[in-house]
């Protein structure tokens, strides 16, 4: 007996469905594709931004045909419409359409399950409305912010695990800094609880894909979707991964490798001392080579490969403490339909 979802069709209905859904597929396929010809034909009142795009063409057939295999089996919605980030899960797969769609699917299911849909409700909101931006880089202080999720207790967090970003390396990808040898997950913990701390950290993720990321790549002309990443471990060894430490850095490592794959492009671990080096060598087991391939290790005189990609801060003096991790937000400022100027992050 089939269940009140059940619905039994003939073959002559099967054959309309499927059709129908073909259809639907070949038109937003075509649709996908006039997108990167016609970059110039949007609505009048709309500033748009033509950006260099680095899609080979074998790149954009396999992003196409994912495409509509997740429009086929109803796995697209507008908000995640974008073929950069179905690049990443495909890249994340080795480009097996099958193991890309599982894996968009669980993704899927996992942000209607955690909130991260509507973790930053208020700001897709507004961005529905935008009719010109302006982007700058501020500090923290300077910033008024529309928050769906308060993270009142970030002062005191940051005091246990200093991190954030830190402008931008010479490809115009914003620089992330973490000083892991400053952190103390127990006191973390105490100022904080595991579940409010990985929800701001989604929605800090959720605010990089949705403000820096493009806030970068109109300053640089050019898609941006990764980051670059400097981990200063200086005093982290193996007493550093206790229990706490070990929950809180695994749950963190599945959210973002299960949910926003291959959004780093680089990672500089510094200071790494010997402790920090016999942890290294159990945790690289566990890594994919592809990561390992972006992750660079590197003692106490690392200051000729970050200039490399990063440009030399103002008075650095040989001195890597002015790239100390700061809460830098971008401010977005936008003129809505009715002529409003309305300021965001």
């Amino acid at each position: 007996m089939m269940s009140s979802l059940e619905i039994e069709y003939t073959e002559d209905e099967k054959k309309t469905r499927l059709g129908s859904l073909k259809k639907v597929a070949i038109s937003a396929s075509f649709k996908f594709k006039s997108s990167f010809t016609k970059k110039g034909r949007r609505h009048n009142r709309v500033m748009c931004i033509a950006f260099e795009d680095d899609l080979d063409a074998e790149e954009l057939q396999a992003v196409d045909a994912f495409r509509q295999r997740l429009i086929f089996e109803e796995l697209l919605s507008s908000e995640h419409d974008d073929h950069h980030m179905m690049l990443r899960f495909l890249r994340a797969r080795k480009f097996d359409i099958e193991k890309s769609k599982q894996m968009w699917a669980d993704m899927l299911r996992w942000r209607r399950e955690f909130g991260a849909d509507t973790i930053m409700e208020v700001l897709i909101w507004i961005k529905e409305k935008i009719l010109m931006i302006y982007v700058t880089w501020v500090t923290e202080n300077s910033v008024c912010f529309v928050k769906d999720f308060e993270f009142e207790e970030i002062d005191e967090v940051l005091k246990y695990y200093p991190q954030g970003n830190h402008g931008v390396d010479k490809d115009g990808r914003p620089i992330y800094i973490e000083k892991l040898g400053q952190v103390d997950p127990n006191k973390l913990l105490q100022v904080t609880t595991m579940d409010r701390y990985l929800k701001y950290h989604v929605r800090e993720f959720e605010k990089t894909f949705t403000v820096k990321l493009p806030a970068c790549s109109i300053a640089a002309k050019k898609h941006i979707d990764q980051s670059t990443t400097i981990l200063d471990v200086q005093g982290v060894g193996l007493k550093s991964m206790n229990k706490a430490a070990r929950d809180l850095l695994q749950r963190i490592q599945r959210i973002d490798g299960d949910n926003y794959p291959e959004s780093l492009n680089r990672m500089f671990i510094i200071n790494a001392g010997s402790g920090f080096r016999l942890l290294w060598n159990t945790i690289k087991s566990f890594l994919d080579p592809k990561t390992m391939a972006k992750i660079h290790v590197l003692g106490n005189k690392y200051e000729s490969k970050l200039l490399e990609i990063i440009d030399a801060p103002v008075n650095f003096q040989n001195s890597w403490e002015v790239l100390a991790p700061v809460q830098i937000k971008v401010v977005v400022c936008i003129l809505t339909r009715d002529r409003g100027m309305i300021q965001i992050s």
